[in-house]
């Protein structure tokens, strides 16, 4: 022994005088390192291949994991284009199973792919296709690439206008103008690829359009929270819709807009807003009409007796209508306790107060004779 020369490997020295007799060894010569994985861990893999019932990926196990049965199911489009050599994201579902196979989802990925490839679609303004599955209030809940989207109504064209329903199991050719991955929010437009001339034309129409300009239109639809009217633009054959909000539709409360205007109604409006965005217009009925608040105090001076009617109780008080746009409040502490009141009832009243500013009257009941202790 006392002849022999021990040799030492320093860090970096590769032995090649023997090959390696056992897995440990073979590692410790690569340097290959060899991974445990758990259920959910994302894992980079390398296609290596593909049958028609698994595809086996390269994730640096000591066998190749494999996506089988369902998972192949959930991203049948995705695996479709995947090619020998490809890389890929996919979470382990099962670290190992009898046969000591690593099993994996590619759904993640296949989603990713997917909103990768909307978010693009958006930029580009590429049409795709979605199928229509259900309507609600709104407009038509579609569905593309296992991933739901909505329609609102107001982006199909007038050829669908009543008709939305008829589009449920049908396919629909589609730009996407909303993608919100984190929401999975994912809005289209059917008019921007059928109407795509008239609505390049209508962008154009709009940037001439300015804040103050008055317009005669017809009314297109009625909602609760407002008229949509058309527009046709003068010395034009282009049309513009926009909405005249509920509050905008007359100087006195609205609760319901179909009380005040019904479909193809001609109307006046005037221009409060211009939406690029969405090519619409925001509108308004009442700047157009008189306001009874400009002489306000000329007309209902402090102490003027009135008449008007009742129309709203409320915990606090009666509110009184005096003239379309004006009302006033009997605060309660004003109401005698015998006196009731019933809305659609007349009454005399007196102004107490008027805040012209704010819109805001308070009256006061006229009454025979004054209880003690009232003002």
């Amino acid at each position: 022994m006392a002849g022999k020369k021990k040799t030492r490997l320093t860090k970096g020295t590769k032995k090649t005088s023997k090959e390696p007799q056992t897995m440990e060894e073979l590692l410790a010569q690569t340097k290959y390192q060899l991974r445990g994985w758990k259920v959910g861990d994302v894992v980079d893999g390398v296609v290596t291949e593909k049958t028609s019932r698994a595809i086996y990926l390269d994730i640096g196990g000591k066998t190749e994991g494999m996506v089988i049965d369902r998972e192949i199911k959930a991203a049948k489009d995705f695996i479709k284009e995947l090619k020998i050599g490809d890389k890929v994201l996919a979470v382990v579902t099962q670290p190992e199973n009898d046969k000591g196979q690593t099993l994996l989802s590619l759904k993640k990925a296949a989603s990713q792919k997917v909103w990768q490839e909307f978010e693009e679609k958006l930029k580009t303004g590429e049409p795709l296709k979605v199928r229509g599955v259900q309507i609600n209030k709104g407009g038509l809940i579609v569905e593309v690439k296992g991933n739901q989207g909505f329609i609102p109504a107001s982006q199909f064209s007038s050829q669908w206008v009543g008709k939305i329903e008829e589009l449920v199991g049908a396919e629909v050719e589609v730009k996407v103008i909303e993608v919100d991955r984190l929401k999975n929010r994912l809005i289209f437009s059917e008019k921007a690829v059928s109407q795509a001339g008239l609505l390049a034309a209508q962008e154009k129409a709009l940037e001439k359009i300015k804040i103050g300009d008055v317009f005669k239109g017809e009314v297109s639809g009625v909602m609760p929270f407002g008229c949509f009217v058309k527009i046709s633009l003068p010395k034009s054959k282009i049309t513009l819709e926009g909405l005249v909000h509920i509050s905008e539709i007359s100087w006195e409360k609205v609760e319901d807009p179909s009380k005040f205007y019904k479909q193809k109604d001609k109307v006046k409006v005037k221009v409060l807003g211009v939406d690029k965005k969405s090519g619409r217009l925001n509108l308004s009925i009442k700047q157009l009409l008189p306001d009874p608040w400009t002489k306000i105090e000329e007309k209902y001076p402090v102490d003027a007796k009135v008449k008007g009617k009742v129309v709203r109780l409320a915990p606090f008080g009666v509110f009184v209508n005096l003239e379309p746009g004006v009302e006033g409040l009997i605060h309660i502490s004003k109401i005698p306790a015998e006196k009731t009141f019933k809305v659609g009832e007349k009454v005399d009243c007196f102004v107490e107060f008027l805040d012209k500013e704010n819109r805001r009257m308070s009256l006061g009941v006229v009454l025979k004779e004054k209880p003690v202790g009232y003002k």
